[in-house]
């Protein structure tokens, strides 16, 4: 390698191990609070189980509008900012409150479609917020409005770049050989076990590293996200995407006449019939009257794959629908951001294997740790081992030197002795 070649290396481990070391606690955190969510939909529903099924009956379920007013009654409920009805006749509804003027927001509450009998508050709701809140917005206040969500997005960009210069630094000279960029060594010990699993298993999960942090990037930054959009997007479709957001109304207080759903629920119905499995309703905020319906065909585990509506709730006139089958391969792909982040478009192997790297980070983080300190504590050896080498070229050159001397003087001696 050439001397420009090992200037550029040195240069690029000093950028990776100052990123990382500014990096490590964070990542880990964002890390490992990911893995914690990668099975969320499975855990909740498990937990939740008997309280989302009800007895089917003869009798038509009620109005949403029906179940809003009945809900009235239930002590500490607030006001029903969305819900999810079903077309399964034994399916709860599941109810979600607004926030309050102080903030805050009622749990979510299941209920039965017939009566509006109240069965329960879904268990780890609560816990999963939390911790969302903490693996997108690190807690800090503002939540999506505050300085946690550039952060995380900081520290995306921080681990892209560890990444692409830990390629750079670990490239073997047998590039081709499956074996030196896969297989660990683990029969060594201290310093270089620390460097084969950094730098193989980091290997092995920078494929799912650069998903979760390319699509991860999704949600810190809006230049971002409209690039994106731009990118893969039809033209039509990306200006209304990145048209900016209707204001609210003064003070940011909700609409003034209140709006309810059944206009939009029977809309959809029109529109839609049995053709769907299960359908989220969700009020506007600010002054607008346009509901948004998003559904899902029966069996689809996919938050991605569904159409949505957008229904006048005074008129229930159609404002707009997106079909999910009518979207071009890049608009499915940015509707499967999250998805694809949390590696749920390959199923459960794909949730899973997306977790197993999360729960990695904190390896990267005490292996590249334990390294910089190793390389501290060689340095001062080889800086005294080049001042030993250069004394040694010195004084080596001083014995040449006097060599040359005395062999100068016997060829002046031998010289006088032939005149």
């Amino acid at each position: 390698m050439t001397r420009l070649g090992h200037r550029i290396k040195a240069l690029l481990l000093q950028v990776h191990s100052i990123a990382g070391l500014a990096l490590a606690l964070l990542l880990s955190l964002i890390a490992l609070t990911g893995a914690i969510m990668g099975f969320e939909d499975e855990i909740v529903d498990h937990l939740n189980a008997g309280i989302m099924q009800v007895a089917p009956r003869t009798a038509p379920a009620l109005m949403p509008d029906e179940l809003v007013a009945r809900l009235k009654a239930v002590p500490d409920a607030g006001k029903v900012a969305a819900m999810t009805l079903s077309s399964d006749p034994s399916a709860a509804v599941h109810v979600r409150f607004a926030r309050d003027e102080q903030g805050g927001q009622p749990s979510s509450l299941y209920v039965d479609p017939y009566d509006v009998h109240v069965l329960g508050t879904p268990r780890g709701e609560e816990f999963f917020t939390m911790v969302r809140r903490l693996h997108r917005w690190l807690l800090i206040p503002g939540d999506s409005k505050g300085w946690g969500r550039q952060i995380t997005g900081v520290a995306a960009l921080g681990l892209i770049v560890m990444l692409i210069s830990g390629v750079v630094l670990r490239w073997p000279r047998r590039a081709s050989s499956v074996k030196i960029w896969l297989k660990p060594n683990l029969g060594l010990s201290g310093r270089g076990l620390h460097r084969s699993l950094h730098a193989v298993i980091g290997t092995w999960v920078l494929p799912v590293y650069l998903v979760m942090t390319l699509t991860g990037l999704w949600y810190s930054f809006d230049w971002y996200k409209d690039g994106v959009v731009w990118l893969l997007s039809r033209p039509q479709v990306a200006a209304a995407k990145m048209q900016p957001k209707a204001a609210r109304g003064a003070g940011g207080r909700e609409t003034v006449q209140p709006i309810g759903f059944d206009r939009a629920w029977s809309t959809f119905l029109h529109e839609e019939g049995s053709h769907f499995g299960r359908a989220l309703l969700m009020l506007p905020a600010g002054q607008s009257t346009v509901i948004r319906v998003r559904s899902w065909q029966n069996g689809s585990t996919l938050e991605s794959v569904r159409d949505e509506f957008r229904v006048d709730a005074v008129t229930g006139e159609v404002v707009s629908v997106e079909r999910y089958a009518d979207r071009t391969l890049g608009e499915k792909a940015i509707a499967s951001v999250l998805d694809i982040h949390r590696g749920a478009v390959l199923g459960w192997p794909g949730k899973l294997a997306f977790m197993i790297a999360a729960v990695l980070m904190p390896l990267f983080a005490v292996t590249g740790v334990l390294l910089y300190l190793s390389r501290r504590k060689l340095r001062p050896s080889r800086q005294r081992a080049t001042l030993s080498d250069n004394a040694t070229d010195r004084a080596g050159e001083r014995q040449v030197a006097a060599l040359g001397d005395a062999e100068g003087e016997l060829d002046g001696i031998e010289l006088r002795q032939v005149r």
